[in-house]
């Protein structure tokens, strides 16, 4: 509470904000940096690596690989628009943005992750194929469907995601310039406002339904087809190699979607788990995925593991 006193402004339209980072606990904010910043950095080499073996290796020029170099490109963009500035006000005590830079910053944050939803549902619609009809795989996803499926991704996020800016622009922040979080999001950031923001919360709840949870039940159903496939499988190790081939993916789902709805369950439900907590689910939500999903990929996909090993250590293969 010392900590928002310092801050607290009200009577005017506010262009500056403060982010707080984890309320309450600024005296460990130096201790919360250190796995933030390993976490942040892993994901930087592992998703940077990850793209670079499948861009520079022609054997991985399959769709499977190239929705996984976008989902990698998404991942470093997405930790990207929240770690830096999380990281300055842990190391720094950094908490000052503008309006704009935290419009900007949300702007970003919700499209990346509309996009990495979108990259996931490709790769189960890529999975549904390549078992359910793998005769027409290759003539199906071709690399040019591949590259329009990636654009058509990044444009519905932005699409979705535009309209917030003109949402947030119109409102008037006359009440409190204080943001108990480490980053800017749109509900968290219009709640603040005189004006009646119910278009700005219907909105959002219109993007959510729209977009991530359509993902998730067209997912779902991707793999009830996939299942469905599988156990008419008569070879026990075509059926084995057939939902390996899944295993990987259904990791990173889960480790994408559960974080995020665990952390919405225990906002709605958990009323008496500190704030601090709230804001901490929130940045593991955000940080793991990016940090996990190239260490998932590379240990149990034999050929992404097979290039990462050449190209960390190539004098081990002239052993």
């Amino acid at each position: 509470a010392s900590g928002m006193a310092g801050f607290n402004h009200t009577g005017v339209n506010h262009a500056v904000f403060y982010l707080l980072g984890i309320p309450g606990r600024e005296d460990l904010h130096m201790w919360f940096s250190i796995p933030l910043c390993i976490s942040y950095v892993f994901a930087l080499l592992g998703n940077g690596l990850l793209i670079f073996i499948i861009l520079t290796k022609s054997n991985l020029h399959e769709p499977m690989y190239l929705f996984l170099c976008m989902l990698a490109g998404i991942d470093i963009a997405f930790a990207t628009t929240t770690e830096p500035k999380a990281l300055a006000i842990f190391w720094y005590n950094n908490r000052e943005i503008s309006l704009n830079g935290c419009i900007v910053q949300l702007y970003f944050r919700h499209t990346f992750f509309i996009s990495e939803s979108g990259i996931l549902l490709m790769m189960a619609f890529d999975r549904y194929i390549a078992i359910c009809y793998p005769l027409r795989y290759t003539m199906v996803l071709t690399h040019s469907l591949i590259g329009k499926i990636g654009v058509a991704v990044f444009l519905r996020a932005h699409c979705a995601i535009f309209p917030i800016v003109f949402l947030l622009k119109r409102l008037t922040f006359c009440r409190n310039n204080i943001l108990p979080h480490t980053f800017c999001e749109h509900i968290g950031l219009a709640k603040y406002a005189c004006n009646d923001i119910r278009v700005n919360i219907w909105y959002g709840f219109f993007v959510l339904m729209s977009t991530v949870i359509l993902d998730m039940i067209l997912i779902l159903v991707s793999y009830v087809l996939i299942l469905c496939a599988v156990f008419h499988i008569p070879s026990q190790d075509a059926c084995h190699k057939a939902l390996n081939t899944c295993g990987s993916h259904v990791c990173v789902i889960v480790l994408f979607y559960g974080p995020g709805i665990f952390s919405v369950l225990t906002q709605r439900f958990g009323h008496h788990i500190p704030l601090h907590i709230h804001i901490l689910l929130a940045s593991v939500s955000m940080l793991a995925p990016p940090m996990l999903n190239p260490i998932i990929y590379g240990v149990k996909t034999k050929q992404i593991r097979d290039q990462v090993v050449y190209v960390l250590f190539p004098n081990q293969n002239c052993l």
